[in-house]
């Protein structure tokens, strides 16, 4: 039987660490969380690789470096609110859960999403929920959030979901152009946002965040 916690100290020491992730929460939730439970059960053996992890239907988790490196420039502290968008199978909502006071996750597939609430039942993330719903819409019912963290790529970011972050809260978001992308930290002041470059990153752009195709004659 594969010993798992050997690969989740390896992902940790070589994919987190030397991407300049120091942050002790971070370090010790992606060391806790068994990554391998939150994948399909055929892509186990490469959930501690160093790339993305694919769930179907085009969407994927995010490698490990990504994910850390978010939440690292997010910064969650243990008394806030976290929106956690697209979470697949719930493996970053049991991260954030351990980071932060309460995470919903938001996922719009109606089979991942019963499974993610499960797998996070029996990880004991008491503190996460799966709100089954469309990705681009979030979950207003439990807002406003301190932090939104969108676990996927964008091209467009919809105001609905913009307006669930509490002013001067948080964001993170990939915003891909073609196979490039960017991931920026937005620091929402009354109805603005700011953003700033942290690092280069890719992953499939999510559902209801790509920009309308233009046609031209």
């Amino acid at each position: 039987m594969t010993d798992f916690s050997d690969r989740r100290r390896m992902m940790v020491d070589t994919q987190i660490r030397p991407s300049d992730v120091t942050k002790y929460p971070i370090i010790e939730a992606m060391l806790a969380v068994p990554r391998e439970q939150f994948v399909p059960d055929a892509q186990a053996e490469v959930a501690y690789a160093d790339q993305s992890v694919p769930l179907g239907a085009g969407r994927v988790v995010p490698e490990p470096r990504t994910l850390a490196k978010m939440l690292d420039a997010l910064d969650v502290c243990a008394d806030e609110l976290v929106l956690d968008v697209g979470s697949g199978l719930g493996y970053s909502t049991a991260v954030v859960a351990r980071l932060a006071q309460m995470v919903i996750g938001v996922e719009e597939d109606e089979a991942m999403a019963s499974e993610a609430q499960q797998l996070l039942s029996e990880s004991n993330a008491d503190n996460a929920i799966i709100h089954q719903g469309a990705l681009s819409e979030g979950a207003a019912e439990h807002g406003p959030y301190d932090v939104i963290l969108i676990e996927g790529g964008v091209e467009i970011l919809p105001e609905g979901l913009i307006a669930q972050l509490k002013d001067g809260g948080r964001i993170a978001a990939l915003f891909m152009t073609g196979a490039l992308g960017e991931v920026k930290i937005g620091f929402k002041n009354g109805d603005r946002v700011s953003w700033r470059f942290d690092f280069n990153a890719g992953a499939p752009v999510l559902p209801g965040f790509a920009k309308a195709a233009e046609f031209a004659l």
